[in-house]
């Protein structure tokens, strides 16, 4: 049985920095990419970030760049993400994956971020 779970999340005023983790279980087929999305009320849910798990490649949006750092630990199969400079628009509930191969997506339950202004 698959399991996400994930930390990190909270409240913090524009400027501050919080660190995301996602530690995932029961995974057995070859996880190819890790990373978050986030959705935002009345918005779509976007892609912040990912890593490949073999090369470590990572890729933002345009919004986080500079600001946020993906890593992963593939040993405990778990995936941070570092936020820092935080503004009142990173504001969403924050959703990690695990995507394998087979392709199949797993999901996060999802954390809360709040930035105030």
């Amino acid at each position: 049985q698959v399991q996400l779970v994930e930390s990190g999340g909270g409240l913090v005023q524009a400027g501050g920095s919080l660190r995301l983790s996602c530690a995932a279980s029961g995974i057995t087929s070859t996880i190819n990419v890790m990373g978050w999305y986030r959705q935002a009320p009345g918005k779509p849910r976007e892609l912040v970030a990912s890593i490949s798990s073999s090369s470590g490649h990572t890729n933002y949006a345009d919004s986080v760049k500079g600001r946020f750092t993906v890593a992963r630990d593939n040993v405990k199969n778990i995936v941070h993400m570092e936020m820092n400079s935080l503004k009142p628009e990173d504001t969403a509930v924050y959703y990690c994956y695990f995507q394998t191969f087979p392709a199949r997506i797993y999901w996060g339950p999802g954390t809360q971020v709040t930035v105030s202004s």
